[in-house]
């Protein structure tokens, strides 16, 4: 059996036995939720996950009464946010918001601290961006993505790039990049996206690939160069800046998406309802004015459907990190 319908048939078994479960708690479902309910979000506040949770949030409590308390746990790639809620009491109070990094993780990591096909069940694709952007310190002599290939290759290993985390969105961005380039460059993993930025721009190190609505506040300041995007076409909020294979990689593309997980046994009316509100919230006008302007489309998709997400991002993610020979630590 291959990967990709191992993965497909755990995902099947987990939801089918959180409706068994939510057969035997409903009555409680119904009126959930009657507390604040907890948001992980496992990277540090300020950057793009950050905005997609409390853009969804004000308007998926507005029906509530009740609240999210946001609780941002940076580290590890998403590990360790993504292990506070896999440990946490099945009963709806606790929820995972993550990037595509929770289906990179397995190859990464010889061993997480959770199983995140059994210890969590998906509850929604909420969004899926436009791309990362490469961003260079603006003393870097390059202006250009051939230029910075060049360089690269000229001194192999001695630039260096930044991502959220080992195992995480912007490094298979950077890594993705390095192989289709055909250079290399030594990874420097910090805990945030903003903190990356910040040594970016001090020259503390010389590019990374944080999601691309991340460089719209600073293009033209003269504090970043931005070089090029990995999604299939040009941003509208960015329009000068070519793609990756607009600028020499040709078929290079890369974008991301955001989920919301539950811990495993959660009822299945409680993750129904939560579905349910965060795709009615990425309906709103309002909502996807806020989400476009994070470089976002809203999705709001069935559980089924985030499952097969994840499924298929770790066959390509095991297929990703074997040909670039990454080593899980």
């Amino acid at each position: 059996m291959n990967s990709f319908l191992q993965h497909g048939i755990t995902y099947t078994l987990v939801l089918v036995c959180a409706g068994v479960n939510a057969a035997q708690t409903a009555p409680d479902a119904i009126r959930y939720p009657t507390k604040p309910v907890r948001m992980v979000i496992p990277y540090a506040a300020g950057g793009p996950p950050d905005a997609v949770a409390r853009i969804i949030a004000d308007k998926v409590t507005a029906g509530w009464g009740q609240n999210f308390v946001f609780d941002n746990r940076g580290g590890g790639g998403g590990v360790i946010g993504a292990n506070i809620v896999a440990k946490a009491p099945p009963d709806g109070y606790t929820v995972l918001l993550h990037t595509a990094a929770y289906a990179s993780m397995p190859y990464f990591y010889k061993q997480l601290p959770y199983d995140s096909q059994r210890d969590l069940i998906p509850v929604t694709l909420v969004a899926k961006n436009v791309g990362y952007a490469l961003l260079a310190n603006p003393r870097l002599p390059v202006k250009s993505v051939k230029e910075l290939i060049a360089l690269a290759q000229a001194s192999p290993g001695k630039l260096n790039f930044g991502s959220p985390g080992i195992g995480s969105v912007g490094h298979l961005a950077a890594e993705l990049f390095l192989s289709a380039a055909k250079i290399k460059m030594t990874h420097v993993p910090y805990t945030g996206i903003p903190a990356m930025i910040t040594d970016i721009i001090s020259g503390q190190i010389d590019v990374g690939f944080p999601a691309a609505v991340a460089a719209t506040g600073l293009i033209g300041s003269g504090r970043l160069q931005v070089l090029g995007i990995t999604g299939e076409k040009r941003w509208e909020k960015l329009p000068t800046v070519p793609t990756l294979d607009e600028a020499g990689l040709k078929g290079f593309k890369f974008v991301s998406w955001y989920g919301l997980w539950f811990p495993a046994g959660t009822p299945q009316t409680i993750v129904q309802r939560m579905r349910d509100d965060v795709a009615d919230a990425v309906k709103d006008p309002s909502v996807r004015r806020r989400l476009d302007e994070q470089g976002l489309d809203g999705i709001g998709s069935t559980p089924q459907e985030l499952a097969r997400t994840v499924s298929e991002e770790m066959a390509m993610n095991k297929e990703l990190t074997a040909r670039i020979g990454i080593v899980p630590q």
